[in-house]
């Protein structure tokens, strides 16, 4: 089965590293998967890009002018029958938009649409538009896959018919991302680690939603009881002067680190001492998976489907708000070591088992066939 992958991303976040271990495991599977990464015009090359390519894994370029694009969107469509395609699997509300306006066939051919997440965008703002766009355009493709059972409260389901609509838990490559674990970081971050004692890491896009404002704020309250604490924020977004500000502000200075994009997330982890998930909204992110994985603790907002994913907090410490609960909670992390063994240990052994990447791609191919064979 030939499977085209469809992605318009903006770094290598969770989406994004799904989708790479996704690929990899598929072609293990028998299945010839390829990723086509689009991008605007003078766009050189994306992280998700370059590391595909470093991984080996097969994919297309492709550059086009932004919005309702539909002549771009069917010469896509032309390509992919082209290639052979069997089914198309979108990820990420462009091509769930352009496919289900513009995506049309000489044959029968499914598309499908992984949903990552929503922003949460303001009311009226292109975003806004856009997601709700979205929500109106997955009810015309043939499934509709959530990463969590809580995602289902932020569709209109009545207008996707329920055997359209499937949960795949993200999955994650153990081996992969604890070897990545062991790999040298650039000397600078050695140096930020060598210096700082315990290190709190937070990874994502530096945007609203991720709520890094709150785990700067509560960070100057930890640091009266660990005045050699460091904060590591990885990430690159529109709120990285507003965060720069805020360190000023704070007198943090050289005990906050926001090195941008790192394309190494895990090596970070196996140097940190807790990681902080400060959303108000998430899906299923790869980042805590990864934690798991290499056995970092974990302290998130109770979004998405964290609280199944930690056990209800059996396998990890869950707050409901940021800006109050978050310094308690982080504190309890490092000082109350045996408790926190004992769930690291619970949360690896369930990222080793249902949330491992074969699991994942497993659901995937009942789900290919399912709307193949339709």
């Amino acid at each position: 089965m030939k499977v085209l992958h469809l992605i318009d991303s903006g770094g290598l976040y969770g989406a994004e590293r799904m989708l790479l271990a996704l690929v990899a495991e598929q072609i293990k599977q028998g299945l010839e998967p390829m990723i086509l990464s689009a991008g605007e015009q003078g766009i050189y090359q994306k992280p998700l890009e370059i590391e595909a390519e470093k991984l080996g894994l097969p994919l297309v370029v492709w550059r086009m002018t932004p919005g309702l694009n539909y002549s771009e969107t069917r010469k896509i469509c032309e390509w992919a029958e082209h290639w052979g395609v069997d089914l198309v699997h979108s990820h990420g509300y462009k091509f769930n938009i352009l496919m289900s306006l513009f995506g049309r066939f000489s044959r029968k051919v499914p598309v499908v649409s992984t949903l990552h997440g929503y922003v949460h965008a303001p009311r009226f703002s292109r975003m806004w538009v856009y997601e709700l766009l979205d929500r109106l355009a997955i009810s015309r493709l043939d499934g509709v896959i959530m990463v969590g059972a809580a995602m289902k409260k932020e569709l209109s389901t009545g207008l996707i018919r329920p055997r359209r609509l499937t949960t795949i838990r993200n999955g994650l490559a153990v081996d992969d991302t604890q070897r990545k674990a062991s790999e040298p970081l650039p000397e600078a971050l050695e140096d930020f680690f060598s210096t700082h004692e315990p290190v709190i890491l937070g990874v994502g896009r530096l945007s609203k939603e991720k709520g890094f404002s709150h785990l700067v704020d509560s960070f100057r309250e930890i640091k009266t009881s660990a005045p050699k604490a460091g904060l590591l924020i990885v990430g690159d977004g529109m709120l990285r002067k507003d965060l720069d500000d805020q360190v000023a502000r704070l007198g943090l200075g050289s005990d906050v680190c926001l090195p941008g994009y790192c394309d190494n997330v895990p090596a970070l982890m196996a140097r940190s001492s807790a990681l902080v998930i400060s959303s108000s909204t998430e899906g299923l992110p790869i980042t805590l998976l990864e934690a798991m994985a290499v056995r970092l603790p974990v302290v998130s907002t109770d979004v998405g489907e964290i609280s199944f994913v930690l056990d209800e907090g059996d396998s990890g410490v869950l707050v409901k708000d940021p800006a109050s609960e978050l310094v308690d909670a982080i504190e309890l992390v490092l000082n109350e070591t045996e408790a926190t063994h004992r769930k690291t240990e619970q949360a690896f052994h369930k990222v080793s088992g249902e949330l491992s990447v074969r699991s994942m791609a497993e659901q995937y191919l009942r789900v290919y066939n399912g709307v193949v064979a339709f």
